[in-house]
């Protein structure tokens, strides 16, 4: 039984006004009409749960194609990204894709690899913006609670973390997430989004499932944060989100091999911060492609300064060589802190 019918939402949507795509006359191939984009719609709908009553807005994945790991190997869920920046530039499609424009405007761009560069003429246009750069902002002015760590920092939600100094901090204008298939959606398509993302492991595996040339990289595990509008406690959030990471990632369009914590943990951080935290996870779950495992992930929902839900979301895969332990997990939890004021309104 699933904890609801729509993942939580929170972060920018790719389809949001104004998108090339959908302006007339314009030829390029949409990616969003490719198998496997992911994006995020508002997940705290009222919308009815996987059998008995539950907390609105949990997930109940839609059916696709199998696999996980990021969109490795025949899985037709796929990494998506998007920048907060003012270039469009495409790239040929592969098994996930960057997003660049406003932060209110979005527009779509292809990419070759699950992880936050692209490929060919597109690297140099986009490098500054999809990876780890010198914006102050990016949490490297920030000195981290634990000595030796990186400082990860989510500006629009006024969020920041530590992560070992190993991990891949990405720029803070970077979301990441997963699409799949929904036919009931208006653009055919579910997804879940973060950002102030940090990766571990990025080039944990590598594939080229479609053997056009271009490689596939599915991290080992990923960390971020994002908006979780619509809740109405920090339980429901801790509860209703970690499945929808799981899915997105490792099993869809399975879900019977995902289970869930049915209540959530109080949890205080070491700065103070108060909220809930549960897990999510998958056993034996059908496996297609080289870099397929099964997944885990944890969300911990709480309050930024501006009173307003938020969530910190980590997801690896599991069961593998390397896998994130979980005291190394709830050690990087317990950095969570408040930052700044929220730039989102």
């Amino acid at each position: 039984m699933w904890p609801g019918q729509q993942p939580p939402g929170g972060e920018q949507n790719p389809q949001a006004q104004n998108n090339p795509y959908q302006q007339p006359g314009y030829q390029q191939p949409n990616p969003y009409q490719q198998p496997g984009y992911q994006q995020q719609p508002n997940p705290y709908a009222q919308q009815p749960q996987w059998g008995a009553p539950a907390p609105v807005g949990a997930p109940t994945p839609p059916p696709g194609s199998g696999g996980g790991g990021g969109g490795g190997g025949d899985n037709r869920t796929k990494l998506v990204a998007i920048v907060a920046a003012s270039a469009v530039v495409v790239a040929a499609a592969v098994t996930g894709f960057l997003v660049l424009g406003g932060d209110d405007e979005p527009a779509p761009v292809s990419k070759g690899s699950t992880g936050p560069s692209v490929s060919g003429s597109a690297s140099a246009s986009a490098s500054s913006s999809a990876g780890t750069d010198d914006n102050p902002r990016n949490g490297e002015t920030e000195k981290p609670t634990i000595a030796g760590w990186k400082v990860v920092v989510n500006p629009k939600w006024g969020i920041a973390f530590d992560v070992p100094a190993d991990w891949e901090v990405q720029s803070p204008g970077l979301s990441q997430g997963f699409e799949w298939e929904d036919k009931k959606k208006s653009d055919g398509y579910d997804r879940i989004l973060q950002g102030g993302t940090a990766e571990f492991k990025s080039k944990w595996c590598s594939v080229d499932s479609d053997k056009d040339g271009k490689v596939e990289d599915t991290a080992l595990a990923m960390v971020g944060s994002k908006g979780a509008e619509g809740a109405k406690s920090t339980d429901e959030i801790a509860i209703n989100t970690p499945a929808w990471w799981v899915f997105g990632g490792y099993t869809e369009p399975d879900k019977k091999s995902i289970t869930f914590d049915k209540k959530a943990t109080p949890f205080t951080t070491a700065s103070g911060v108060k909220g809930s935290y549960a897990w999510a996870q998958s056993t034996n779950t059908p496996q297609k492609g080289k870099c397929d495992s099964d997944g885990k992930a944890i969300t911990f929902g709480f309050k930024n300064s501006n009173s307003d839900y938020v969530s910190w979301n980590l997801y690896g895969a599991k069961g593998v060589k390397d896998e994130l332990p979980k005291a190394t997990i709830m050690q990087i939890l317990s950095t969570v802190r408040l930052h700044g004021t929220p730039t989102q309104n």
